[in-house]
């Protein structure tokens, strides 16, 4: 196995996170503020997860179970904590950032089948593992100083044995001084004893010793600060160093997280384990300062709905909720998010309840489970100037509403929730372009988009030609196209090719925008995405009486 050297002759450095106890502890955010504090350092940092469901990846899985898939610029699905990764870092992952025992377990076999182990006995030691590890060694030869590696569920389940067995060899492979062991776990208070207690530490940390792994840094996680007696209890039980104890407090916001565990001392010990001259590497933490500076400074509230089918799992669009909270940041304002049920609409959640908020959001989603109500409340948001950016599907159900309520296109509808509308004006690419060989019909993955002259949505990004990642199979369909501009919709944004429509919006609205991207993978704590950012300034403009006045991203991100 290679391994890469870099500037100064150091070799690629790797930090693997596992986790003990019980699941979401937060070891991605643990991981992801590691990885901010090491690119604060000057180092080249990226990361991968780990996941040991027998998924392939996470394109199939439900939303309302797993939590949001979350897109790649190469098209890849993958785990919702590559959104904190790329959140944290700032950098763009691939589709190699995230490992499943499944897509692992594909690989051997297909392996097998071509007989590439020339008739070996296929075993999980060596031929698993072997796999595991290649697919780490890979990301440590793109360029990065620090691998990050999260390894999914808790130490004890048996479905991670193997990812565990791997990165026990991986210290061997890659040279002792060249493997971190972060371990993360769980201190809990005990109201009746009025003591917080070590023990489950000291279990977790028994349990990946028997698997052959030695953490060098203990994280602990609780409600409150462990005493330093409690860190020299864990500390002798657990054979560490009394400064590789460090006590991870739940924080009033994530972004908090990277200055706390700085302060515990978490980068500067990875440093020491790995052999990174600190001296060379100094950190400069302005930049995130700053950022939570804005998340404590500020000074109204907005109200803004987020219409889903997954609302009862927020997880399912956490990236949209991060997005809004980012330009609520650049805004000075907290952005109170109400999650509405789309199927309550407009039942239970009527034109009245629509009209309280200041901003409406309607994310994207498959499946025919609660369009209706999406269309209901695209039209309330219209009719009562409601600010409303839609967000793929939100998009399509805005052009829905649209044809229906305003071209008098009573059966409008996508042919992905009605086959046999007769005014189909979302539809795939192939049925309209009377194709029937459909293949192979999801857009996945960055994809680029032209932005017409005076347009809203070429204001708000400040540019023509933009970047987004996308998720879906359904279109605008192009027959409609001079129908709906010529009633008030304008198909704002196109592929350079001019054949399909990216954005819509209604000028004369005070905010009425839709995508058929996802804008959400590409927001930043520190570099709110032009469209949220539009529609949050409009929302404030709402909650204060006042006309919308579009803010220039470049002046936001230049102040960041």
């Amino acid at each position: 196995m290679e391994f890469r050297e870099y500037g100064d002759g150091l070799m690629t450095k790797f930090v693997f996170v596992t986790g003990g106890v019980s699941s979401s502890l937060g070891k991605g955010l643990t991981a992801s503020s590691l990885g901010r504090l090491l690119k604060s350092r000057g180092l080249k940092v990226t990361m991968c997860k780990l996941d040991p469901y027998l998924n392939v990846d996470p394109g199939t899985m439900n939303p309302g179970e797993h939590g949001e898939v979350y897109v790649t610029d190469d098209g890849g699905e993958t785990d919702l904590d590559l959104g904190h990764y790329e959140r944290f870092i700032d950098e763009s992952l691939s589709k190699m950032s995230n490992t499943t025992t499944g897509s692992v377990y594909s690989n051997v076999i297909a392996k097998e089948r071509r007989g590439d182990y020339l008739g070996k006995t296929v075993q999980v030691i060596p031929h698993i593992t072997d796999e595991i590890k290649e697919r780490i060694r890979r990301l440590g030869t793109l360029g990065a100083d620090v691998v990050i590696v999260e390894i999914g569920g808790t130490v004890g389940d048996i479905e991670i044995v193997p990812f565990i067995e791997s990165i026990r060899q991986y210290r061997r492979d890659a040279g002792r001084d060249n493997v971190c062991y972060v371990h993360l776990t769980l201190v809990p208070y005990l109201a009746p004893s009025g003591e917080q207690k070590t023990k489950p530490t000291q279990h977790s940390v028994t349990e990946l010793r028997s698997r052959g792994i030695q953490p060098d840094i203990i994280v602990t996680r609780s409600d409150q600060p462990i005493s330093d007696a409690l860190k020299r209890k864990i500390s002798l039980l657990c054979d560490v160093p009394l400064s590789a104890v460090i006590s991870a407090v739940d924080a009033p916001s994530i972004y908090d997280i990277p200055i706390t565990l700085h302060h515990e001392g978490l980068d500067t010990m990875v440093c020491n384990t790995l052999g990174i001259d600190l001296e060379q590497y100094p950190i400069d933490l302005s930049t995130w300062q700053e950022v939570v500076r804005r998340v404590h400074s500020t000074n109204r509230t907005l109200r803004i709905g987020v219409i889903g089918k997954y609302v009862s799992m927020p997880d399912a669009y956490l990236s949209v909720a991060e997005s809004i909270r980012h330009a609520g940041f650049a805004v000075g304002a907290t952005t109170k998010i109400e999650w509405l049920e789309a199927e309550r609409v407009p039942t239970e959640i009527d034109v009245d309840r629509i009209r309280q908020l200041d901003g409406i959001v309607i994310p994207g989603g498959f499946g025919e489970r609660g369009v209706e109500g999406m269309i209901s409340a695209v039209r309330m948001a219209r009719e009562f100037d409601v600010p409303i950016l839609g967000i793929c599907l939100g998009m399509q159900v805005m052009v829905v509403e649209f044809a229906r309520h305003v071209l008098g296109l009573s059966d409008a509808h996508s042919t992905e929730i009605s086959a046999t509308t007769s005014e189909p004006v979302i539809a795939l690419m192939a049925e309209q372009m009377d194709i029937t060989d459909m293949g192979g019909t999801m857009r996945l993955g960055a994809c680029p988009a032209m932005l017409e002259e005076g347009s809203r949505v070429a204001e708000m990004y400040g540019t023509s030609v933009v970047s987004e990642r996308h998720r879906h199979r359904y279109e605008f369909n192009s027959r409609y196209r001079q129908r709906f501009e010529e009633t008030g919709m304008r198909c704002s944004g196109t592929s350079p090719d001019g054949r399909l429509v990216e954005f819509v919006e209604i000028a004369s609205h005070s905010f009425f925008v839709g995508t058929q991207a996802h804008p959400e993978f590409k927001s930043r704590p520190d570099r709110p995405h032009p469209l949220f950012l539009g529609l949050v300034q409009a929302a404030s403009a709402r909650a204060e009486g006042r006309e919308p006045h579009i803010i220039d991203p470049s002046s936001v991100n230049a102040s960041l």
